[in-house]
């Protein structure tokens, strides 16, 4: 082995742990997106903000925190995740977030976030839930 290798290899193994660490990074950066997305469109509709939760963990990256707001107009999810280099280095984890807002559907009761105690009846889950009519809650269409 030569001088110029013992000294570009340890270089190259440095390079390519930043670049395995950049690819991971974006991969669950696109998880929080894909996540906040979804999350926003089921709050929207009027699911069960604990269902949302949920999913949107499911999707999110491992250890992800999420904050669900619904108004009158608009809903958002939000998703924040720390993602820590999957390999012993030197690298310091990355602090993501990723926000999604979409149209509160008219009839969807604000707010989701609430704690269910404090502003439903106990009745309301299982109303909220409740199939619509026509398809996917748009009125007039029948399937």
């Amino acid at each position: 082995m030569t001088a110029e290798t013992a000294v570009a290899l340890p270089a190259l193994v440095l390079v390519l742990t930043a670049a395995l660490w950049a690819v991971t990074i974006v991969g669950a950066q696109l998880r929080c997106v894909d996540a906040a997305g979804a999350g926003a469109r089921a709050a929207a509709r009027g699911e069960v903000a604990e269902e949302v939760r949920e999913a949107v963990l499911r999707l999110a990256p491992e250890g992800a925190t999420v904050t669900i707001r619904v108004g009158a107009d608009t809903t958002r999810v939000e998703v924040v995740a720390t993602v820590r280099p999957p390999f012993r280095t030197p690298l310091p984890p990355a602090r993501l977030r990723a926000a999604a807002v979409s149209s509160t559907e008219p009839g969807v009761f604000a707010p989701l976030s609430a704690p269910a105690e404090a502003t439903r009846s106990p009745g309301f889950r299982e109303d909220l839930g409740a199939p619509r009519s026509g398809v996917r809650g748009r009125p007039g269409i029948r399937g």
